[in-house]
Parts: C-alpha cells; sequence; structure tokens
C-alpha cells in the first residue's frame, strides 16, 4: 500500500553531520535503501523535513522505513496512507448523493 513518509530531522544531530561532511552520504544510503517512489525536501515547523511516497507491503516492514531515521538524526517519522485517484476510484466514490446520503438521520 501506498503511503507518506514524513521525516522531522531535529537541528541536531544533523547540524553537526553536515559540518563533518556525512549529512549526504547517511541520507543516501537511508535513500538508497528505502527506495521512495517520490522523494522532497522541505521545511516543517521550523526544522528540516524530507516527505516519502514508499510502497509498504506489509506492516511489519515500517520498522524499515523508519529505524535508519531515528538511529541517523533523531528524527520524528510519521506515515499516511495514501490513494491515487485509480484507487479512489476502486473504492467506490463514484456513487451519487443519492445512494449514500451522508445527511440523512
Amino acid at each position: 500500500m501506498k503511503m507518506l513518509l514524513t521525516v522531522e530531522i531535529p537541528h541536531e544531530p544533523f547540524n553537526t553531520l553536515v559540518r563533518n561532511g556525512t549529512a549526504g552520504q547517511i541520507l543516501q544510503r537511508i535513500l538508497d535503501a528505502i527506495k521512495p517512489e517520490a522523494v522532497y525536501f522541505t521545511e516543517q515547523d521550523g526544522e528540516r523535513c524530507g516527505i516519502f511516497l514508499i510502497d509498504v507491503q506489509s506492516a511489519s516492514d515500517i520498522p524499515s522505513y523508519s529505524e535508519p531515521f531515528f538511529l541517523s538524526f533523531e528524527a520524528d517519522c510519521k506515515f499516511r496512507i495514501v490513494m491515487s485517484p485509480e484507487d479512489l476510484q476502486k473504492a467506490g466514490t463514484r456513487r451519487t448523493r443519492e445512494e449514500v446520503d451522508v445527511n440523512a438521520a
């Protein structure tokens, strides 16, 4: 299943890793290991943040995605299930309001 992995990276130890020249190498090793379908970097709440689209086959795989960030950067990881438009169509959302009236008592 597709998941959005949001990784909030605190200033330390990342600043120290940037200064000693190893941050990029560590990050590349993590990306090579988790093989995300898409990768974006941004700021979130004043900290560095990475957003990764990953394909999780089993709930037991989740630690393999989060532990590298926990152990390398003391990061916070959040997982959110996402759907493509095709997935949404398979979910039956094409039903009309008359068929499924969410406001009915």
